[in-house]
């Protein structure tokens, strides 16, 4: 006779290791992927792991920035949240720099850190490292937890923070005996923390107040931040901007949320961003700002910024709001819900006569800076005309990832966005190695998308040991060099403003093609126009990873130009 089984018996929940927890916590918040490198705090994660990989796809990273990196461009093209793992010590300082990357450019990410038991914790035991200390101004939360029991509660409420509000980076560092101990395993989703307000409460009075400042407006402006496509409010700013005829101007991480051909789109704003919008900036009455934060590389001489404008501030964060431009109609909200609110309270009208001193601007750019760059003459290739080529053979349509100098300059001014979040660079840190790793968590996270890096030759070499994760994971990810022996964005500040006084920023540098094919990904080198087109054919044609180098003109300058911390009037176009 069997015996009887309790209604206890059946209510009783599962008694895992701490290790096991993290793994089905993860699963729980629909995690699929995770970037990561193992290490000996953080190996009992890793033996729970190997149990559930018919669930969980781990790809080895070659150092963890790698893994930090391509779970930026997982979640940016995917819009999930990125997860990478890492263990005590150098491997969780090296997140360090990811995590700043993600906190500056609001990137939902998730990393979990092995880490000594807790008995040894402030003995400077081996590979010990007080992370919580290290990466507390660099994260949205950060916590260690010591218990297996809290691991659940931790995780849930670490993709909470993660993906709501301001999006941003959490660390979770876990100790050796939490991940060893016993417990009986629940998981529920964290929906609500106390004192923490992700969705601020809309003030319908502001927006009442800001749609009057538009409705009187005769040059009106909108500046499109990454806030924009954060919220996924593409579609309510263009029906704004079409309702009242405002002109478009786009930060650079606000690049896609409006297609470039739109003809409301203006243009890039900032340091090397087009002529018209920051150069009429100043000329505005009325600026709507949505989700961006008037970055110092988009204001310049804040002194002297929009002196002609009443300013609306629309951010999800409150922290934001006055914190650069005094607002003078200030919007806590959800960039989305805000726009919906204000659409049917402003007028249609007209603005012709403003659109048309764009288009003039845009004009003199065109004749003195992007005719010579997309369609030069001389015999040196230029960067412009090899992103104009790629834009034109994915017909616009490819994820592309940039790194940071003068070819993310050159890519996000060229490359003719269509389609929201095809845009993915490091913005706010300008962090140089962030495209190879970028690029491929990308390509994971949109494996129905073409996903093209663009790096400089200096990008390049401080993350190409990605290469083997590429091969190693099989990642379809196309990686085009743009290669002039410099550290071309240094050398162009030191010739205009260092009397071309080139200290330490030539590079000599090895052969790209063959350090792809030790990593057995082919590709090929273009010196010659009469080569390019057929060669990024081949790249694009090519079933897989793929490297392109591009030797470019050694000295090429990237214009418009506005000095660093000049106001935007003193814009130059050589």
């Amino acid at each position: 006779m069997k015996p009887e089984i309790t209604d206890k018996q059946l209510t009783a929940k599962p008694t895992i290791t701490g290790s096991e927890a993290v793994i089905r916590s993860l699963i729980a918040e629909g995690v699929d992927t995770i970037f990561g490198y193992p290490g000996g705090a953080i190996m009992p994660i890793y033996d729970a792991l190997y149990d559930f990989q018919d669930q969980v796809h781990h790809i080895l990273v070659r150092h963890e920035q790698g893994a930090t990196h391509a779970a930026q461009g997982f979640a940016r093209s995917s819009g999930k949240v990125g997860v990478a793992f890492a263990t005590s010590g150098p491997g969780a300082t090296n997140l360090v720099t990811g995590l700043a990357d993600a906190y500056m450019d609001s990137t939902p990410i998730v990393c979990i850190t092995g880490q000594v038991a807790a008995a040894l914790l402030g003995t400077d035991a081996f590979q010990e490292t007080d992370v919580i200390g290290i990466t507390m101004p660099i994260t949205k939360w950060n916590i260690q937890v010591t218990r297996a029991e809290d691991i659940p509660a931790a995780i849930a409420k670490a993709f909470y923070i993660a993906r709501t509000g301001r999006p941003g980076p959490v660390l979770v560092d876990i100790t050796k005996n939490a991940q060893f101990g016993e417990f009986e395993y629940e998981h529920k989703k964290c929906e609500y923390i106390r004192s923490y307000q992700p969705l601020p409460e809309l003030n319908k009075s502001a927006v009442a107040e800001a749609a009057a400042l538009i409705n009187q407006a005769k040059k009106p402006f909108i500046l499109c931040g990454h806030g924009v496509l954060l919220s996924g409010a593409e579609k309510e700013l263009i029906n704004l901007a079409e309702k009242a005829e405002i002109p478009i101007g786009s930060t650079l991480l606000g690049l896609s949320s409006v297609p470039v051909d739109h003809p409301l789109y203006v243009g890039l704003l900032g340091m090397h961003g087009n002529y018209a919008p920051n150069l009429l900036t100043g000329d505005a009455d009325v600026i709507i700002a949505v989700g961006m934060r008037f970055d110092d590389r988009v204001t310049g001489d804040v002194s002297c910024y929009v002196p002609n404008a009443k300013v609306i501030h629309i951010e999800i964060d409150a922290a934001e709001i006055h914190k650069i431009i005094r607002a003078d109609v200030p919007v806590h909200a959800d960039a989305k819900e805000a726009l919906r609110e204000l659409l049917p309270l402003v007028n249609n009208a007209r603005h012709e006569a403003w659109l048309e001193e764009f288009r003039k601007a845009e004009k003199k750019e065109y004749e003195k800076v992007q005719e010579k760059e997309l369609y030069p003459k001389q015999q040196e290739l230029k960067m412009a005309e090899v992103v104009r080529l790629i834009s034109e053979k994915t017909n616009r349509e490819a994820i592309l990832v940039t790194d940071v100098g003068q070819h993310q300059m050159v890519a996000s001014r060229y490359y003719r966005f269509k389609n929201p979040n095809t845009n993915i660079t490091s913005g706010g840190m300008g962090t140089m190695g962030f495209c190879l790793p970028a690029a491929m968590g990308a390509k994971v996270g949109a494996q129905d998308k073409t996903v093209v890096g663009v790096i400089g030759d200096g990008c390049f070499q401080m993350t190409l040991q990605e290469l083997g994760t590429i091969y190693q994971s099989q990642i379809g990810v196309k990686i085009v060099i743009l290669n002039n022996n410099f550290l071309g964005m240094v050398r162009q500040w030191q010739q205009l403003f260092f009397d071309k006084r080139y200290s330490s920023t030539e590079m000599v540098n090895p052969d790209f093609i063959q350090i792809a094919k030790g990593f057995f990904i082919p590709g090929q080198k273009v010196t010659e126009r009469d080569n390019l087109s057929a060669a990024i054919d081949a790249m694009l044609a090519h079933d897989g990873a793929y490297v392109l180098e591009v030797v470019v003109e050694k000295e090429d300058n990237v214009f418009p130009m506005v000095p660093a911390g000049a106001p935007l009037s003193t814009i130059r176009l050589e």
